[in-house]
């Protein structure tokens, strides 16, 4: 079995010219059956060391760092933090796995990615897992989230760090201390005598400009991409979940791809796959028949 990944690299396009974004690939990699994990806002794609080890003996698994995140360049033009654009940079990693199809576990943003790739007409998308996101995002997650995304940070030892982002994510449930700080070491950059964040501030920047309205007006056209993806979903959500609502999974439940709801008790916004009830929920759906 793989125990740790493999570092790669692609070059991929963006309005001031060419950045290069970061994956971690573990498994066979002339293996054809191919997975693809991609994170949350201001996570990185080493999240999925857990769900990837569990993987990797059926699978060729890779974990992009989204540009701005992890080992990823930052973007000059900080208008490229968004939605279409990472669909656009996620197109151009599957042209270098050259896989004719893949299976898409995304988290939270990874999982909006993933709706607006398996949107577009031809996706190579298999089958499809939406971690605690869907078409309708509650404005109190969003508001939470954007009470700390970019804002400047340093911690002297990763001790302070792991407390740090313990008290923002909460929602992730209970870990234990070993879990928690292997989560947070990649979360962090050496910074002269102690710790950073690993990812580039600005992609806070579009959460200074979120209002209610605003947030609504998205819903119709992410609730369009959603019906128009054909191939299975399962829809993982924490019960205590502050962005994905339980009106908002039912619904999901009964249109579109009419996706699978697991839920989770006593997580909320999100499930990281690192609990063993969470790995095999998002492991039976992709290998059943």
């Amino acid at each position: 079995m793989t125990t740790e990944p493999v570092l790669k690299h692609v070059q991929c396009l963006g309005s001031r010219g060419l950045h290069r974004m970061a994956y971690w690939e573990w498994g066979d990699a002339r293996n054809p059956r191919v997975l693809v994990c991609v994170h949350g806002l201001t996570r990185q794609g080493r999240d999925f060391d857990v769900l990837a080890r569990a993987m990797a003996d059926e699978y060729r698994v890779v974990c992009p760092d989204v540009p701005g995140r992890g080992h990823s360049d930052w973007l000059a033009d900080p208008t490229g933090y968004a939605v279409p654009a990472y669909v656009a940079n996620m197109v151009t990693l599957l042209a270098r796995l050259d896989a004719q199809q893949v299976d898409w576990v995304g988290t939270s943003m990874g999982g909006l990615i993933g709706m607006g790739l398996c949107s577009l007409p031809g996706a190579p998308v298999r089958r499809l897992v939406l971690n605690d996101i869907g078409p309708a995002i509650d404005y109190e997650g969003l508001a939470r989230i954007g009470t700390y995304v970019g804002k400047p940070a340093h911690w002297r030892t990763e001790q302070e760090a792991a407390d740090a982002l313990w008290a923002i994510s909460q929602g992730f449930g209970p870990h234990s201390p070993e879990q928690w700080l292997t989560l947070t070491r990649p979360q962090l950059r050496p910074d002269g005598e102690g710790f950073k964040p690993h990812y580039d501030p600005a992609i806070g920047l579009a959460f200074q400009h979120i209002t209610r309205e605003n947030a609504a007006a998205g819903e119709a056209m992410l609730w369009a991409a959603y019906d128009a993806i054909a191939c299975p979903t399962l829809l993982l959500r924490g019960m205590q979940s502050d962005l994905l609502s339980a009106a908002t999974a039912q619904a999901m439940s009964g249109r579109g791809p009419r996706a699978r709801l697991v839920e989770f008790e006593g997580v909320g916004h999100a499930p990281t796959l690192v609990q063993p009830e969470q790995v095999k929920a998002v492991r039976d759906f992709l290998l059943s028949p």
